[in-house]
C-alpha cells in the first residue's frame, strides 16, 4: 500500500501546520509518492511568491521533497483512470477540481491512497482511497 500526497498536505507541511516528517513515520510501510500535477502546483506556488526570500523558502522546500519522494507520471494508465473517474463523476452531476481528478487518477492508478487536507473534493470522489489529515 502506498500514499499520494495532495498539495493541501504539502503546503501545510511548508508552513509549519502539520509534521510531515512524523506524519510519514507513523506510516513506514507505505511506499509515499506525489502526482506530477502536485510538483506543477507547488512550483506555481515558487513563482507565484511575493518576495525573493518567501521564493527561496518555497523553492528550497520544493526542491528537497522532489530529492526525496518519487514523482508519479501522467501517463497512458492514468489518462484512462482519469478519464473513467472523470466519466463517473460528471455522469453523477459532480464537478471536480481538474487537478484533484488528476491526483486521484494518478493514485488510484498506481493502487495508492491520496492524503490530504482537502475535506471537499477527494471524499466525494468514489473509489478513491483517502488519508484525510
Amino acid at each position: 500500500m502506498g500514499i499520494v500526497l495532495d498539495s493541501s498536505v504539502l503546503v501545510a507541511a511548508e508552513r509549519g501546520q502539520l509534521d510531515l516528517d512524523r506524519m510519514l513515520a507513523e506510516r513506514p510501510n507505505d511506499e509515499v509518492a506525489i502526482a506530477a500535477v502536485t510538483a506543477s502546483e507547488l512550483f506555481h506556488g515558487v513563482h507565484r511568491a511575493v518576495t525573493p526570500t518567501q521564493r527561496g523558502r518555497r523553492e528550497a522546500f520544493v526542491e528537497r521533497l522532489l530529492a526525496a519522494l518519487p514523482v508519479l507520471p501522467f501517463d497512458l494508465v492514468v489518462a484512462r483512470v482519469h478519464a473513467r473517474l472523470w466519466a463517473e463523476h460528471a455522469g453523477r452531476g459532480l464537478t471536480l477540481g481538474a487537478h484533484d481528478l488528476l491526483i486521484a487518477a494518478t493514485a488510484v492508478a498506481n493502487g495508492m491512497d491520496v492524503a490530504t487536507r482537502d475535506r471537499r473534493s477527494f471524499p466525494r470522489m468514489r473509489g478513491v482511497g483517502l488519508v484525510v489529515l
